[in-house]
Order: structure tokens, then sequence, then C-alpha cells
């Protein structure tokens, strides 16, 4: 039997578009090999600095593939370029077995980026007894660049043949560099002779056929429809939309000649579970590396471990890029090498990258819950529950619970290599979040919050609008996972967008509303926000008071008389605010009803105000009024006044008189008044007399000396004709009084 190669279009490039994989050739991977030096106890191992072939993935790995390494194993590189050695970089003791015809063991792979040279050193923890596992040799990778093309394996049909299945010997034997010669010390012993590279066949115990396959036929014809070949299972109808966008294998280059053999699918025919790893151990790569790291982990696991195929149905970039791994379809039921023991019921997603201190980017964990609740929604697998799987070989996880063969185990549906196997893998911040994982997966939207109500204004807890408004909401589930959001208004939907929209628009009529959003998961699972409450009303505010100007005191100059701006407005549902735009920009909140400001004297200015409501309906209304400065000289006298004379003086001139009962009278036609004098701590005290009525006392005494100060002020109802006299008090010690004039409104 061999397997007939059946090609399709690809599924998508990086960016989702079909396509985008056109015009590219397979990439060519090489790969070497140096062999470690093993003291003589066993306990240690080295490699000393070597010059090499340029590569920018390596791994170390030992002949028993049941092997492990329980101490450390370390490499560093130097870069390409700039000659820089890199820091020792801790390698993950072990990526499992991977599959029954694994040749060697080894560890996780790690992207270096290109590099020239090479140091790497092993040991056991100090355990002699423990010992390091016999033909260690680090294994280098460089994985080609170039074109790919847009073809891709959609199954496989098996046809009778007389030739033998190739092997990975036959057309993919490693390489080994000849001009690097091993560093031997006298604690060491000579390095061991390399066995040579074992076929990559698997044994027939991962079967190609699925339960009740059709007949077989003859091999199809080039097509780009995805329908089952003879012997790969009939797709199921997923209950979650999808795929999500997948870069095919021919996307990122796979070079399919290094390995020929057929695709294995699972016995049972259903996937159960996702087990979630990470890879390449260190997240320095480039989105735009990504590709030549996942051909750099497929020539590791096929050239280097010995397995027919890179283990991992799916790996996933740190921007979200989702490739397909494992040939034999992604919406098959294709069985890895990803968790030795658990192949036969699950499917493998890896994130390349090391997540031991901090966690994939959102990116990436949105595309693992994507192709989870895809790939499990295939078999109506809820990724929040758990299953039971039948462990196919004896194990003990990194917990350091066992098991026999045949065992039957508990697991979450979506859960960590490390629940399976003693792997760190996916590291501790990853596996903290896989509750994250499966929750997005899952559904149904969590977080959906109804954030702001454009268009209305929120008082309270209550917006109100005119009609049109804007709702805008957020999620903690991403976007990529939501298959649509609804508008709901009064309870019923007015719109619908797509799950990436965080926005929807509606108008509606007079009155009170209760506003939500549903949003629907991929996995069909809704969730509705909590309402909000929008009043439509076109009721303008009202100025129950209109807006009125008077004089008040302070310090007054020509050019800043002193005055106070009064006001009242109201709503029939809420006011917002009110806005004075003119003769200067200030606004005030709801509550306020004046404030103070100043106006140049012998000018008229209008006061403008608008009041608005929260729904945007608003009202105006204005006052103009003039301030008239009434020099002292403009006053009629009664009794001794002195001039005095001082730049602080308004005009430069003021009156002051120390003699009881002399006056000053103005008369003048207005609605308010400001009497103004200058203050000292010698200052005395004056009676004020309004049309006739002795109205106040005013004493002018400071501490520190003021000058055109408006000191008294009266405001009446309306503009009239009235008289302000002031007269001389004579107060004991201080009788005299100093005067700069009269301002009023007109």
């Amino acid at each position: 039997m061999t397997g007939a190669l059946i090609l399709q279009g690809a599924t998508g490039g990086a960016d989702g578009t079909p396509g985008a994989d056109a015009k590219q050739e397979p990439v060519k991977a090489k790969a070497y090999s140096q062999q470690l030096l093993t003291s003589k106890d066993g306990s240690a191992a080295s490699l000393g600095r070597h010059d090499v072939k340029p590569f920018s993935m390596l791994g170390m790995t030992w002949t028993d593939p049941g092997a492990h390494i329980t101490g450390e194993v370390e490499v560093r590189t130097r870069e390409i370029g700039t000659g820089q050695w890199s820091p020792w970089l801790r390698l993950d003791g072990n990526s499992g077995q991977g599959e029954d015809s694994a040749a060697r063991g080894g560890t996780e792979p790690a992207w270096v980026g290109p590099s020239d040279a090479v140091e790497a050193r092993v040991n056991a923890g100090g355990r002699t007894s423990a010992g390091l596992p016999a033909g260690l040799r680090l294994d280098m990778v460089d994985p080609g660049t170039g074109k790919v093309n847009a073809m891709e394996p959609a199954g496989f049909a098996m046809e009778e043949s007389g030739e033998p299945t190739p092997s990975a010997s036959d057309s993919a034997g490693q390489e080994q560099d000849a001009t690097a010669e091993p560093d031997v010390s006298s604690s060491q012993e000579p390095p061991v002779q390399p066995p040579a590279q074992p076929s990559v066949s698997e044994p027939p115990a991962e079967s190609t056929t699925p339960p009740a396959a059709p007949a077989t036929s003859a091999a199809p014809s080039v097509t780009a429809s995805a329908s089952p070949t003879a012997t790969a299972p009939a797709t199921p109808s997923p209950t979650v939309p999808g795929p999500p966008p997948i870069t095919s294998r021919a996307g990122w280059g796979a070079d399919e000649s290094i390995s020929p053999e057929a695709p294995g699918y699972l016995p049972g025919g259903k996937v159960k579970a996702v087990v979630v790893h990470h890879t390449a151990e260190s997240n320095t790569y480039t989105c735009a590396q990504a590709p030549a790291v996942v051909r750099g982990i497929y020539a590791y696991h096929v050239k280097q471990l010995g397995w027919k195929d890179v283990g991992y149905n799916f790996l996933v970039d740190k921007c979200g890029t989702i490739y397909e791994g494992r040939k034999g379809g992604v919406d098959k039921p294709v069985q890895g090498a990803h968790a030795y023991g658990f192949n036969a019921e699950t499917t493998g997603i890896s994130v390349l990258g090391t997540y031991t201190d901090a966690a994939p980017s959102e990116a990436a964990m949105t595309s693992v819950a994507r192709i989870a609740a895809w790939k499990l929604g295939q078999y109506g697998v809820n990724p929040a529950d758990t299953t039971t799987l039948t462990a196919g070989d004896a194990g003990t996880n990194y917990f350091r619970k066992s098991w026999a063969k045949g065992a039957q185990l508990t697991f979450p549906v979506i859960h960590g290599h490390r629940d399976g196997y003693n792997t760190q893998c996916p590291g501790d911040a990853f596996y903290s979040r896989l509750a994250t994982i499966r929750t997005w997966a899952a559904g149904p939207v969590s977080g959906l919050t109804v954030k702001s109500v454009t268009g209305a204004g929120l008082s309270g807890t209550k917006y109100y609008t005119k009609s049109d408004i804007t709702v805008n909401w957020s999620t903690a589930t991403p976007a990529a996972l939501i298959k649509q959001n609804e508008l709901l208004v009064d309870g019923k939907p007015i719109a619908s967008t797509a799950g990436t929209a965080t926005s929807a628009k509606a108008k509606l009529g007079i009155g009170t509303h209760t506003v939500a959003v549903r949003s629907t998961h991929i996995s069909g699972r809704t969730t509705t926000s909590a309402s909000a409450t929008v009043i439509a009303e076109k009721t303008s505010p009202s100025f129950t008071t209109k807006p009125s100007l008077a004089l008040s005191t302070g310090t007054v100059n020509t050019t800043a008389v002193p005055v106070k701006l009064s006001w009242k407005a109201a709503d029939s549902a809420a006011l917002r605010e009110v806005r004075l735009t003119a003769p200067v920009a200030k606004t005030y909140g709801p509550a306020t009803a004046g404030a103070s400001h100043t106006a140049p004297s012998a000018k008229a200015k209008a006061w403008n105000m608008t009041a608005y409501d929260y729904a945007g309906n608003s009202a105006s209304a204005s006052v103009t009024a003039t301030p008239v400065i009434l020099q002292e000289t403009a006053a009629t006298k009664s009794g001794a006044w002195t001039t005095k004379s001082s730049s602080s003086y308004l005009g430069g001139k003021s009156y002051s008189s120390a003699s009881k009962k002399a006056s000053l009278t103005w008369t003048f036609t207005g609605r308010s008044a400001a009497w103004i004098v200058s203050r000292a701590s010698t200052s005395g005290q004056a009676y004020v007399y309004v049309d006739g009525t002795n109205v106040a006392t005013v004493d002018l005494k400071s501490s520190t000396t003021k000058y055109r100060q408006a000191l008294w002020t009266k405001t009446w109802s309306k503009s009239a004709k009235h008289t302000v006299k002031v007269a001389v008090v004579g107060t004991t010690g201080r009788p005299a009084i100093t005067t700069d004039g009269l301002v009023y409104l007109k």
C-alpha cells in the first residue's frame, strides 16, 4: 500500500483570504547534528563552542524516545551578523514521545534566530544514579527561505503498488557538519557515533482507515473541493461556524517530500478533547518569521525525532495567525503526535513561544479558543465540560499522578499537555489562562455591557435624547468569538450587527424606553446585557427667572466694574447646564443661579445665556446693561470737602471730609448702584440715604489700605430715577471718609 497525495486549493493565507498562498513553492529545510560528550559517571554532557552551518532552531535529542532528562539542558548560540553570543537558554526537558514510531526522544525545539555557532551543556541534577540518556546530540534546523505554492493536501486515497513506502532516510537523511570537531576533555568519554537515521514510517497501530469508510475508489483528480477521500472520514456538520482563517501547509512552505506517509485518523472518528501546548521556546520571533518557525518544528519532528509529520494539528503564532499542522484535512479528525498516550481521542493546538512567566497574547489565546470551539463543535463537545479519555499507555503527568495503560481518566475538554504528560508544557502562565480559553470557546459572551449612548445625555442612571442614538457596548469575550450582536429596544431587536461591531444606531419615539444588547456566541449561546433607560423628549428648557445684572462689591476700574449675573433655568425632564456665550464664555451646572463677573464702564453689553437639557433641547435669554461711573465731582456737595490727588483714585482725584454731616448726593436713572470709596485703618463711617431714606451706616475702616472699593450696593427690580446721598458720621478718633464716586447700571 502507498498513499496517493490528493491536493486542493489553499484554505487561506495568514490574512484569511483565499489564495493568499498563491505563486509559492515548498521550502526545503536542512537539519544538522552535533554529538555531545558525556562524562564518565553519566551525570553531565557538553558540547564546546562550535562553528556550524547557519540554523535558526535547535533541540537536544537522545536515542531512547521513552527516556527523560531529569536535570537541565542549556544552550547558547552566536547570532549571524553581530557575532554576539546569547545568554544560556534552558530547553524544556521533554517534548513527549509523540507517537509509537518515534525514533528519538528530545526536548522541545527552541527558535534562536539566524545563528552560526553553538555551545551546549547538560546535567542530571547531581543524581548520578539517574544519569543522562544515551546518544545525546544537539540537532539544528535551518528552516529555509523561499516561495511556496498554493496547493495543500486535502486527503489521501490508498492505491495498490509494488513499490515500498519511502522512508525519511530515503528522502531526508541527516546532514552532519563535517567541519566541526568534538570538544574532548580528560573527564569525558569519547563521543558515541550517532545511530543511523531511522525510517519515520509508523506501524499499523495508527490506522488510516476509519470505521465505516466507503469503498476504495480510484484516486480522484486534483480538485479544489473539500469532499472526503476514500479513506478519510466524512466531515461532520459543526455546531460552530468556521473554520476560522487557517494558513495552509502550502502557505507556510511545508516540504511534503519529507513526510510521504498517509495521515491517520482518530480510531473513534471523534475529537473528544483539545490539548494545548507551547513550543519554540522563545518569544523573540517576529510574526513574519512565524512560518519559518513552523517549518523548523516540522523538520525537527520529522527529521530529528522520526515522527511521520509535524506533531500538532494546529499551530498559532503570537499575532493570532493559525497554521495547519499535521496533514489530512483541517476539518477531519486527524490523529496527531502531540500527547503520547492520548493522541487517539484528541487534537493538539500549540502556540509558538514559551509561556512559563508571561501568558500568550490575547490574539493568540483568541485563536486557540476559536479553533478549539470550531473543532469541538464538529462533534458536539462543549469546551467547558470534562471528558473521559482512555490511556493508550502507562504514564505520569506533571502533577505526579500516574496511571496504567487502559485507565479511564477525566480531563477538562480543553486541557494542558502537562495534564497528561510529565512536562511543563504549556507553561505556568499559559496553563493558568486555560480557564479563560474554555470560557471564550464555550460561550456565552461574557462581560457584555452597554458602555454609553451617543446622542443622549446621562443624568444619574437615565439617558435623555431627542430621538437618534448610537448604543456602544463592550465584552470580555474577544470579538472573533461572537457571531452577531442585536440592539434591543423595549425587548425587541431593531438592529443586527456583525460580531466585531461594538455599536449600533436607533431612532426612538417620544417616551421612556429600555435599551439593551444581545450577543450570540459562535456556539449559538446568547447573552443579554443589563438594560439602560433612555427617555426621548423634545420639550425645551425654560428660564423661570430671566437673566439679570446687578452691581456687586469689589475693586472698580473703568475697564472692570464688578457685577453679579443672576438667572434661574428649569426643564420638564432633566436640565443639564446653562452656558453664558457673551460677552464671555462660561458654563454652569443646573443648580447654579448666579455668578460674579466684571464689565467695562460706559459700554453696553448683552449677556447671552442658553439652557440645555440632557436630551439636547435648548432655550436662550439675555440681558443688556451699561455700567456708568459718576465721579465725585458730579455730586451735589454739602459741608466741607477737600480734593485729594493720586493715581490710585478713579480719574486721579477724590473727595475727603472729616466734617460731621458733610454730604454728597448723586442723581441717576438706573436699576443698580454702588458707592466707591477708599479704605484705611483711620477711615471713618458714613450714612447712606436712598431717595431720602437712611438705609445703611457704612464703616470704611480696613486693616490694609484699599482704593476704588465698591463697598455698598443697592439694586431695584426695574430701572427708575433715584438719588443716593452719603453723609459723614464723624466717628470719634477717625472721622474722615474718602469717596471716589458712584457707579450705576442703566
